[in-house]
């Protein structure tokens, strides 16, 4: 009898131990937001298709607090970084106060760490566009989860990197217009607003820049090394 006893205290003090290896709660996603109408860009932000978009460098007006802190409120799933270097995501919310809603220019994109872009398209509010980009981090959160350790398991056996592996190298294109404060799209995806340095990958690119009122400025770019100044200067339509 007291054997049996024993062994129930025993199986009781395992017990506690057990259940806080089961219940390790799963690591959030890290997502850097950035709206890009209140921000003079000069970093990065995100990109598409071999581009990685400028970020902001300078003084936000209030619609980016508030951005955030819907953000945060609407995606509790994630965790809301302010350095785009540790984030596994970036957000790009082209978000202006006071527009109606029959106005689609709630423009939206979210892009993962690789820079490839997710989801882009523009709603008829904050909120939709929140809602939007969160639904879009917490779909594709799983598989990126899987990749990361994929890639910790394969790097583990060898110390010395493989240089074929690296990954290719990124250039730079600065895109400025007159008038600034035009929309931005490389290689059909938009990626900011007018001035912007976006990082791109080698080779060919398609840079346009539009802007409510004026025509559609489009340049095609081979980009072989170093920093490529765009300079658009925007026709007023008739």
């Amino acid at each position: 009898m007291r054997l049996i006893v024993n062994s129930l205290v025993i199986l009781l003090l395992l017990i506690p131990s057990v259940a806080q290896t089961t219940t390790a709660a799963a690591p959030k996603p890290r997502v850097f937001i950035s709206d890009s109408q209140s921000w003079e860009m000069s970093g990065n932000a995100g990109g598409a298709n071999g581009t990685f978009a400028a970020h902001s460098a300078g003084g936000a007006r209030p619609q980016t607090a508030e951005i955030v802190k819907t953000f945060g409120e609407r995606c509790p799933g994630v965790i809301v970084n302010n350095k785009p270097d540790k984030a596994d995501y970036v957000v790009l919310l082209d978000h202006e106060g006071g527009k109606g809603l029959i106005k689609r220019d709630n423009k939206m994109a979210v892009f993962n760490k690789d820079g490839d872009s997710i989801v882009s398209h523009s709603t008829r509010s904050l909120g939709n566009s929140v809602k939007d980009a969160c639904d879009a981090i917490m779909a594709d959160w799983p598989s990126r989860t899987a990749k990361n350790a994929a890639a910790s398991q394969e790097a583990q056996p060898s110390s010395v990197a493989d240089s074929s592996m690296q990954a290719p190298s990124v250039k730079r294109i600065s895109v400025s217009s007159t008038p600034p404060n035009a929309d931005i799209e490389v290689d059909g995806n938009f990626v900011g607003n007018t001035p912007s340095v976006i990082e791109v990958t080698p080779g060919e690119h398609s840079v346009v820049v539009k802007k409510a009122g004026y025509k559609t400025w489009e340049r095609k770019l081979k980009v072989t090394g170093g920093s490529v100044n765009v300079a658009a200067e925007l026709e007023k339509l008739p």
